[in-house]
C-alpha cells in the first residue's frame, strides 16, 4: 500500500534550457508521497557526432528511487553506444539500449542482493533534425501536440492489456486487481527483478518486461508545437487533450517553460493527484507565442475571481478557505483555463484569500477534492506501484 504525508510537499525541482531550435522546461514535485521516486533527463546536443540531436526522459520509480536515478544517468549512453544506433538503425538501437541497461543494472550490488527491489517506468524522446523517436516502457507517457491537437501518444503498459496479460500468464503469473500477481501496477518496467526470474524465458517474456515500444514521427517545422513527457501522477488527473489545451493556453501568456511546467504539476495536485509528479515540456520552432489578447483575458479573469472572493469573505466574520473554494466552484466562472479549470487558479485564489484573511488556518490542509466536482471521478491512487 502506498504511504502518504499529512500534507503535500509542494517544493519543486526545476530546469530549463535550449539548443537545436528546441526549448525545454522541467518541473517535479514530491506531492503527497512519503518519498520522491521520480527522475528525469534533458540534454540538447549529444556529443560531436550527435550535436544536432537532443534527448529527454522521465522515469517514475516505485519501491524506491535507486533504479529511476540510475536510469536517468545511464539510459542515454546505453542507447547511443549500441551497434544498431551507431549504424543508424535508431529504433533497434533504442530497444537494445533499454535491454542492455536492464541487464547491466541487475548486477548493481544492492539490486543483485535483493536488498533493493525498486523499479521504474521510462518514457524518452530522441529528437533529430528530421525525426522524433519516442520510447515507452510502463505507464509514463509522451504526447506530441501538432496544430493544437494531440496527434501522438504512447500506450500505457498495464497488466490488463490483452497482450500484456497473455505474456504474464505464460510466464506463470496472474493479473489480480489489475496488477501483476496482485502487486505491481505496470507490466513493463526497468528493474523489478523479482518479476524477472522465470527460467527458460528471455528478458521480454518475463512477468515484467523491460522492452520499450518505440515510435518514430517525421517532424513538421511549421505545425509541431510541443512534446510533453510526464509520469502517471500527471496523467492520472489530466487527459492528453486536457493537458495539450492547458499548455497551449499557458503558452499564450508566457514563454517561461519552467513556469508552465510548475503550473501543470500544481494544477494536477489540486485536481487530486496523490503521486509524485514530473513533467518535461519541449517546444519546437512552431510553438504558439504569447499574445496581448490572451494576457488581457487572463488579467480580466483574475480580476473577476478577486472580486468574487472579496464578496464571499465579506459575507461573514470568519469565512474558511474551503468555503471560498466550494463557492467559486459552484459559480462556474467563465474563461477558466481549458483543461485546468478552477484548479489551475488555486494558487491565485489562495494568494487573494490570504491577503483578505491573513489569520486563517493553513490552506494547504484543505482537501483538494472540494475544488471541482468534475474531478471527483478521478480518484487518487491509494496504492503504490
Amino acid at each position: 500500500m502506498g504511504a502518504f504525508l499529512e500534507k503535500p510537499k509542494t517544493d519543486k525541482h526545476n530546469e530549463h534550457g535550449c539548443g537545436n531550435g528546441l526549448h525545454f522546461g522541467v518541473a517535479s514535485m514530491q506531492g503527497w508521497r512519503v518519498e520522491m521516486e521520480d527522475a528525469h533527463c534533458a540534454v540538447t546536443g549529444l556529443g560531436e557526432e550527435l550535436q544536432d540531436w537532443s534527448f529527454f526522459a522521465v522515469f517514475d520509480g516505485h519501491a524506491g528511487a535507486r533504479v529511476s536515478a540510475h536510469c536517468a544517468e545511464h539510459l542515454l549512453e546505453c542507447i547511443v553506444q549500441t551497434e544498431e544506433f551507431r549504424h543508424d538503425d535508431i529504433i533497434k538501437g533504442i530497444r537494445s539500449g533499454f535491454l542492455h541497461l536492464d541487464d547491466r543494472m541487475r548486477e548493481l550490488p544492492e539490486l543483485a542482493s535483493g536488498e533493493d527491489k525498486s523499479g521504474s517506468t521510462a518514457v524518452c524522446a530522441l529528437i533529430s533534425p528530421r525525426q522524433v523517436y519516442v520510447a515507452n516502457c510502463g505507464d509514463s507517457r509522451a504526447v506530441l501536440c501538432r496544430s493544437g491537437e494531440p496527434v501522438f501518444a504512447t500506450r500505457d503498459h498495464k497488466p490488463v492489456l490483452p497482450s500484456e496479460k497473455e505474456r504474464i500468464i505464460r510466464a506463470g503469473g496472474s493479473v489480480m486487481i489489475q496488477r501483476v500477481n496482485g502487486s505491481l501496477a505496470v507490466s513493463r518496467a526497468l528493474g523489478d527483478y523479482e518479476y524477472k526470474n522465470v527460467e527458460g524465458r528471455g528478458p521480454c517474456e518475463q512477468l515484467v518486461s523491460p522492452e520499450p515500444e518505440v515510435s518514430v514521427m517525421d517532424r513538421d517545422e511549421e505545425q509541431d508545437e510541443f512534446l510533453v513527457l510526464a509520469c502517471d501522477g500527471v496523467w492520472d488527473v489530466m487527459s492528453n487533450a486536457d493537458l495539450c489545451d492547458f499548455v497551449r493556453s499557458r503558452l499564450a501568456l508566457t514563454n517561461d517553460l519552467e513556469n508552465i511546467a510548475n503550473q501543470v504539476v500544481d494544477t494536477c495536485l489540486y485536481k487530486g493527484s496523490r503521486d509524485n509528479m514530473s513533467i518535461v515540456l519541449v517546444t519546437f520552432p512552431g510553438v504558439p507565442q504569447p499574445s496581448t489578447e490572451a494576457i488581457q483575458r487572463e488579467t480580466e479573469l483574475e480580476a473577476t475571481i478577486e472580486r468574487r472572493i472579496t464578496e464571499i469573505v465579506r459575507q461573514g466574520d470568519r469565512v474558511e478557505f474551503v468555503h471560498v473554494l466550494q463557492t467559486l466552484s459552484d459559480d462556474e466562472i467563465p474563461g477558466l483555463p481549458p483543461g485546468g479549470g478552477l484548479s489551475a487558479k488555486r494558487n491565485f485564489i489562495e494568494s487573494v484569500y490570504k491577503k483578505l484573511c491573513p489569520n486563517q488556518a493553513d490552506s494547504q490542509c484543505v482537501p483538494t477534492t472540494v475544488l471541482l466536482p468534475a474531478t471527483r471521478c478521478l480518484a487518487p491512487k491509494e496504492q503504490s506501484k
